[in-house]
């Protein structure tokens, strides 16, 4: 995910509707217009929309304008990463589509292959993805329709917007398993634009800093004042890629490299103040141009180096923008103080969140708390309290000061029933609850029913979620068994066979999901030897188990057959 350089979001109207036919919708799901207002998203002092032209300058600015231009002739010039068709008629596209859909939309579940621990939703019915997505091209950035698998090959990216709950979903990695119904990511992410919400430090998002996507696209609308968009001009930065990063600052939370000299997820670039127009200009590209200077650019992922992302739409013409971007280069930028921050407000707590939001009694989740904006000198001490005993939380959670938010651990105790506990968070007079759900453990296996041996997951294989990627050291994985190889969704256990390729030595845990981790190892194995171990895997609720690489480094290809399964 560190590396993406591809990226894939979703639509919800052919895109051969000529521009003369697109108007403000009057039925949803919408393709690429019909967001709720006001613009631009997300409050006026969010990351994406401060302006940033009189913020002070990063000491090491100019060496970060050195390293990107660095493997090149002549300094780096900007690429608009958008467009329309890549040739007409073609199901291959340029640029993230957007979709906008009623609060109605009804929400399905994703399996999260990659980043399960780090998404939103897990388990739930949450994501409100339309049913043609999933057999339609031009829903998903690329082109071609969900249940075309191109995981191994995009980022896949899909964002929905709730337009009558002013939320916006984003999902990375997505394909849509017809055989199972079942849609697939690797990471997805919920985010409330009536706040300034960020991930947890560490997580990340559906994008590799951790940060919302479509709030910092370059947008047709937004541009021309097209489909009943009418603004005085484009309020906030753009998404901008990189060849490479080194950690992350404010506003991102997840790190995706660590290569000296090069700028972090998170960082600001803006064009220099005295940087001419381009001639040639048109009215769109000089909007574009004027939000460079006063919003700048913000470093969001790994790929080509001043890729400015924006959506998918028939309308752009890039036989003008490539040309204009391409006159501006690296060198008329400069890098922002890093983690600079405006002034701000009064902090008050905006949200109270829980992840996973379901769990077996006995396991631990982990909440946040998180405010409008950044916590004053001293913190923010945000009271904390539970409707249940069930589950068990602190009696208080700290906001470091200029933080606006942080995590704290809940514990769990066993059940009969499964039992619905408040989980909230007061500050400054304001209360936000989240729930958690707990869960009886499953009733015990009795009897072992046979299989013919069959082979549920191989990493050596084509990327997908039992496949490819190898498991990375320190890293979880988790796999849903139920509906595999005629394992039965009331499965308790699977008889497994567990076979490993190492590149170092180490050794693989192997739990049900969402139950408190083992100590226990399923498999020890040393550097380059190729080791099998026979051993019963108990599942979770959702028929899945998670697996932990104990490596310090390196990976581990992981092979899983199965002959028979206790219910």
């Amino acid at each position: 995910m560190g590396n993406r350089t591809i990226s894939v979001g979703i639509i919800f109207v052919a895109a051969f509707l000529a521009a003369s036919a697109r108007a403000q919708p009057t039925s949803y799901p919408a393709e690429g217009q019909g967001l709720p207002a006001p613009l631009p998203l997300f409050p006026s002092n969010n990351w994406w929309n401060v302006d940033v032209s009189a913020a002070p300058l990063d000491v090491n600015s100019q060496s970060y304008i050195n390293f990107i231009n660095q493997p090149y002739s002549s300094p780096r010039g900007l690429h608009p990463d958008f467009g329309g068709q890549v040739s007409p008629g073609s199901t291959d596209v340029y640029g993230i589509p957007f979709a906008v859909v009623l609060g109605t939309q009804p929400r399905v579940t994703v399996i999260f292959d990659l980043y399960s621990s780090q998404s939103d939703g897990v388990g739930q019915n949450f994501y409100p993805i339309p049913i043609e997505a999933e057999t339609q091209p031009y829903w998903i950035e690329g082109g071609p329709a969900g249940n075309v698998d191109l995981r191994g090959a995009q980022d896949r990216h899909l964002l929905v917007v709730d337009r009558d709950n002013d939320s916006l979903y984003e999902l990375y990695n997505v394909w849509f398993d017809g055989g199972h119904n079942q849609w697939h990511a690797g990471s997805g992410a919920f985010w409330d634009m009536k706040t300034n919400n960020t991930r947890p430090l560490g997580w990340t998002s559906a994008d590799a800093a951790g940060l919302q996507i479509l709030p910092g696209l370059v947008r047709y609308d937004e541009a021309y004042n097209a489909y009943g968009t009418n603004v005085p001009a484009i309020g906030h930065a753009f998404r901008v890629t990189v060849r490479s990063t080194n950690g992350y600052v404010y506003p991102a939370s997840h790190v995706a490299g660590n290569t000296a000299g090069a700028l972090p997820m998170g960082a600001r670039l803006r064009l220099k103040a005295s940087t001419p127009l381009p001639a040639g200009s048109d009215a769109g590209f000089t909007r574009i141009f004027n939000a460079l200077k006063k919003y700048g650019l913000i470093v969001a992922d790994n790929g080509s180096d001043m890729y400015i992302t924006g959506t998918y739409d028939v309308n752009w013409n890039n036989d003008v923008l490539n040309p204009l971007f391409g006159a501006l280069t690296a060198s008329d930028f400069e890098v922002v103080q890093l983690g600079w921050t405006p002034p701000s407000g009064a902090a008050s707590l905006s949200s109270v969140s829980v992840n996973p939001a379901s769990v077996i009694g006995g396991s631990s989740s982990t909440g946040t708390v998180g405010l409008n904006n950044a916590a004053p000198s001293g913190g923010a001490l945000v009271a904390l309290s539970s409707s249940s005993a069930a589950a068990s939380v602190p009696a208080s959670v700290k906001v470091a000061a200029g933080a606006t938010s942080a995590t704290f651990p809940i514990s769990t105790a066993g059940v009969s029933i499964s039992t619905a506990a408040q989980i909230s968070g007061t500050y400054s007079s304001v209360t936000k609850t989240a729930i958690l759900t707990v869960n009886p453990p499953p009733p015990a296996a009795t009897r072992f029913y046979t299989l013919t041996p069959c082979r549920i997951l191989d990493t050596r294989n084509a990327a997908g979620p039992f496949g490819a990627p190898s498991l990375a050291a320190g890293a979880t994985r988790t796999f849903v068994l139920a509906g595999q190889c005629g394992i039965p969704a009331d499965a308790k256990a699977v008889s497994v066979n567990i076979t490993v390729v190492p590149t170092s030595a180490g050794a693989l845990k192997v739990n049900p999901a969402g139950a408190t981790p083992s100590s226990a190892t399923a498999i020890s194995f040393a550097a380059g030897r190729t080791l099998a171990n026979n051993g019963m895997a108990f599942l979770g609720v959702n028929g899945d188990v998670s697996v932990e690489d104990d490596q310090v480094s390196g990976t581990t290809d992981l092979i899983i057959d199965t002959n028979g399964y206790f219910k």
